[in-house]
């Protein structure tokens, strides 16, 4: 078998739906299924894997561009669901039927060992009942993902400093936010606490957590009408830079897709 630590692949994130494949050597992982299980599985084929060996699935909430093919990919492939307890209440009347064998709790603000790999959750803020992210840890190495959160807590700056790769929400623009055709009403909850982080506020963020460990931050989550890819990637660049870091120099960032997954990199 292949020795290395994680492969990681982000097949989908935004508003549209959130898909991203873990794989280490002994186990493969979903963190969330907000896509049809189809196209779930075309996003797998392009980077050369078969979702019928995916082990489980890990939800971090139960809004729909995390969960809609979480239901079907339970009941076909017979894969493991991972969620906390108040996201399982959702969860239950949400997605369907799901064999009681295949339903696990994964409680808020906890580690788990899964085969070879660590998992830890943490809480976010978010207008969903329990919203949690996870990091995944194996050999000295780490994957943080924190998207769908209205803010970053100290706590949480803190917890996850100088880990090697982040996914890291850059949903927004404010200005384009504010000029675009949303209600108000949605506005205010995009720009609220529990809402989503905006390109500046997610680079504020990450820029308190990097350490000399990081390689490479990944944006997600980006809005399609409130965001441009080189608008996140630019405002992260140039924040990360007045906050003193060597941008492509000491880590890179790149972007992700709603439609196209990223290439599969080992950390």
């Amino acid at each position: 078998m292949d020795d290395f630590t994680m492969k990681i692949s982000m097949l989908a994130s935004g508003s549209s739906g959130n898909v991203t494949y873990i794989e280490t050597p002994k186990k493969k992982i979903l963190v969330d299924a907000g896509l049809s299980g189809k196209k779930i599985e075309q996003l797998l084929q392009r980077i050369n894997r078969n979702i019928a060996d995916v082990d489980c699935i890990f939800v971090t909430h139960e809004h729909k561009d995390h969960i809609h093919g979480v239901g079907v990919l339970a009941r076909k492939y017979g894969m493991d669901i991972y969620a906390n307890e108040k996201t399982w209440t959702e969860l239950d009347r949400l997605v369907g039927k799901i064999d009681v064998s295949q339903k696990h709790i994964f409680k808020m603000g906890t580690r788990m060992t899964l085969g070879d790999v660590d998992i830890i959750s943490y809480g976010v803020s978010h207008d969903a009942i329990a919203p949690q992210f996870y990091t995944f840890e194996k050999d000295h190495k780490n994957f943080v993902m924190l998207t769908d959160t209205g803010y970053v807590s100290q706590y949480l700056r803190d917890a996850l400093t100088n880990a090697t790769a982040y996914l890291m929400e850059s949903n927004h623009d404010v200005d384009l936010l504010r000029a675009g055709s949303y209600p108000w009403s949605t506005k205010q909850r995009i720009l609220s606490d529990k809402g989503h982080l905006s390109n500046e506020d997610g680079a504020l963020a990450v820029s308190d957590m990097l350490g000399y460990h990081t390689k490479q931050i990944y944006l997600g989550h980006l809005s399609k009408e409130n965001n441009i890819k080189t608008l996140a990637n630019e405002t992260f660049s140039h924040v990360l830079k007045e906050k003193g870091h060597a941008v492509n120099h000491d880590f890179v960032i790149r972007d992700t897709d709603p439609d196209e997954p990223t290439t599969l990199f080992t950390l």
